[in-house]
């Protein structure tokens, strides 16, 4: 068998895939490896012909499966069903069209939104079917969790080494700044610098005690290296900073702050909701497998990102 690697990464151009495009270009690809990173300019991946006239241009024998539709809080309260159809439509065609084409092994990426709402601390491996997700993005939450049921499906029936990483809360340059559309933590660095340009307040939504492990996109994009080249087990494997990086949501913001060098007031609009107030992640089974593994410490990754947000306005998704 050829030691040839053809990798299609879909989703290419979004947060997580130039942080695996930036591993891949740090360290050098590896012999063999031939690296395509695709957008939806690509082809439609809701569309089934679409995505088997990319594969059919590519002919991957590794896929890394990013591509989906994703929301903050406030666009997942009010869009459930759509980005569930969505997502499932993208997924379905991804997954089913590596199997049509012997792709050898994906690599799809979910979130920790699929947890349980009620669940005990902290959260594995093993909890992700253990009960309802949080009602305020059930829609994602589902249709990334039917991955892994796919996945399960694949190797039982066809003996496919499909497989899935959680990763929890992540961040870093080519994010989604938008702070209804995106995340929390980008969403708080476009609106430090909006303010800080406009003279007006800082606004933090909701009460800010909610706490959360990030985890720095050019960490996961090495992590995903690791992953693709050395993980052959089809169940998931959480990719999470350490417990004890947890920080709430008004410690991160108080860190955008003094990254951005924003001098204003500071106010927090309590009418907004928060959210699940935890989602920590156990990321044991990382450690047992690849113990040395350094994250970048979360002031410095804010730092970095809040320093490509001001150096690239063109490349800043808004």
């Amino acid at each position: 068998m050829s030691d040839k690697k053809v990798i299609l990464v879909t989703g290419g151009t979004g947060l997580v895939g130039r942080g695996i495009r930036a591993a891949v270009e740090r360290e050098g690809p590896r012999e063999g490896e031939q690296w395509h990173f695709v957008s939806s300019q690509d082809g439609d991946l809701r569309d089934r012909d679409a995505t088997e006239a990319l594969f059919d241009k590519i002919r991957p024998t590794h896929v890394i499966h990013l591509a989906a539709l994703v929301g903050g809080l406030f666009r997942n309260l009010k869009y459930n069903l759509d980005i569930y159809r969505i997502n499932s439509q993208i997924n379905e065609n991804v997954i089913s069209t590596s199997h049509k084409y012997n792709v050898q092994k994906v690599v799809s990426c979910l979130s920790t939104c699929i947890f349980p709402d009620k669940t005990t601390y902290p959260i594995d491996e093993s909890m992700i079917h253990n009960g309802p997700p949080h009602d305020s993005a059930f829609g994602y939450s589902y249709s990334k969790r039917m991955i892994d049921v796919q996945n399960k499906g694949y190797h039982m029936q066809h003996g496919r080494t499909y497989t899935s990483v959680i990763a929890s809360n992540v961040f870093g340059p080519y994010d989604n700044f938008n702070p209804e559309n995106g995340h929390v933590l980008p969403g708080l660095i476009r609106k430090a610098f909006d303010a800080k340009a406009d003279g007006n307040p800082f606004v933090i939504w909701g009460t800010g005690s909610p706490r959360r492990q990030f985890i720095y996109s050019l960490d996961l994009g090495r992590l995903f290296l690791w992953i693709l080249r050395e993980y052959n087990d089809v169940t998931p494997i959480i990719l999470a900073a350490d417990e004890e990086s947890e920080i709430s949501i008004k410690e991160a913001a108080d860190l955008v702050v003094n990254a951005v060098g924003f001098k204003g007031e500071v106010i927090q609009d309590t009418s907004k909701p928060d959210g699940p107030l935890k989602k920590t992640t156990s990321n044991a089974k990382l450690r047992r497998l690849l113990p040395d593994f350094q994250f970048t410490p979360i002031k410095q990754a804010i730092q970095e990102t809040c320093d490509w947000y001001a150096a690239n306005p063109d490349k800043v998704r808004k």
